[in-house]
């Protein structure tokens, strides 16, 4: 599968519209009493679709749901779903604490392209 990227980046860069992926406004440093930001990721064979383009940096629950005909699983910033059989959803929690960016894929074996 083709490997996507995640960038933390200031709203500055928000306002380019990064086509290497998407680009997410960091705040100065994430509160620890601040809400999580969810963001619902729709999983498909080859590719992923995110609700938003932006959030803050923070707690981030990214709630994956597998719309595909076979099993899939989402990695980000060293956390990783279980493989999500088609039609379930799983939540991943994940915390970015600074600014950068972030690949996100499907580490599967059976959901990988080949190079």
């Amino acid at each position: 599968m083709e490997r996507l990227r995640i960038a933390i980046a200031t709203l500055a860069l928000a306002g380019m519209g990064a086509a290497a992926g998407l680009v997410v406004p960091a705040l100065a440093s994430p509160s620890r009493t601040a809400k999580a930001t969810t963001v619902f990721v729709t999983a498909k064979e080859w590719g992923f679709k995110l609700s938003k383009k932006s959030f803050p940096a923070g707690t981030v629950l990214f709630k994956v749901t597998n719309k595909g005909k076979i099993g899939h699983d989402f990695k980000i910033n060293g956390k990783k779903t279980p493989l999500i059989q088609p039609g379930k959803t799983a939540t991943l929690k994940v915390v970015f604490k600074k600014k950068g960016k972030y690949s996100y894929v499907s580490p599967s074996p059976d959901t990988r392209s080949s190079a």
